[in-house]
């Protein structure tokens, strides 16, 4: 067992709430008893720094591992919440973090792709995978991502190569046929990455 929650009297599935509940007791009972005489009121003076000590530590630890007062994974209720499409809800959890991990960087980059910001998703990732280079739902992320970016360019120039009016005269455009079939398979193409680009969009983690 971790030596601050040991120090506490707990073990590392306590939820804050009881951590907190028990660094509260112990902090009213050192605080008292450190104005005893001699060796006695020493020793709770030395335990009430100690009980500061284990308290900040196990709290920070938690907190750089996601773990939420109900002792569930917080990475996991934010991920909850972009299945759901509440990327703002998700967000607001993510901006809550003050030790962001590789998974963090991940998550954020969820949120990016669903706001259709490849570019700062395509940066979270790369973040993400240098903090965690062997996690491979971070590279299959990534690379879907790139595959995504390149056949919209990709699309994009061959249209624009077939019918040089797409830009300047969308109604002609439209009225002549153009390259339908290609608008078609491009939009489908899209909803496959919008499904599919993270397991989180999709809900098959």
């Amino acid at each position: 067992m971790n030596e601050y929650y040991e120090f506490l009297g707990l073990d590392e599935t306590a939820t804050d709430e009881e951590i907190t509940n028990r660094y509260e007791d112990l902090k009213a009972e050192y605080s008292e008893d450190r104005w005893l005489d001699g060796e006695e009121g020493n020793e709770a003076a030395k335990n009430l720094t100690k009980l500061e000590t284990a308290y900040r530590e196990v709290m920070m630890s938690r907190m750089e591992h996601g773990e939420n007062t109900d002792g569930d994974d917080a990475y996991e209720a934010i991920a909850a919440l972009l299945k759901q499409d509440k990327v703002a809800e998700a967000q607001t959890k993510l901006d809550e973090f003050n030790e962001r991990g590789a998974e963090w960087h991940y998550l954020q980059a969820v949120v990016f792709y669903k706001k259709n910001w490849s570019s700062d998703s395509k940066k979270q990732l790369e973040i993400a995978m240098q903090m965690d280079p062997d996690n491979r739902k971070y590279k299959e992320a990534y690379g879907k991502l790139n595959a995504k970016n390149e056949y919209r360019q990709q699309s994009a120039h061959q249209q624009q190569t077939q019918n040089p009016y797409t830009n300047t005269d969308p109604v002609d455009h439209g009225q002549m046929g153009g390259n339908a079939c290609t608008d078609c398979m491009t939009c489908c193409y899209a909803n496959l990455c919008i499904n599919c680009l993270f397991n989180l969009c999709c809900g098959c983690r």
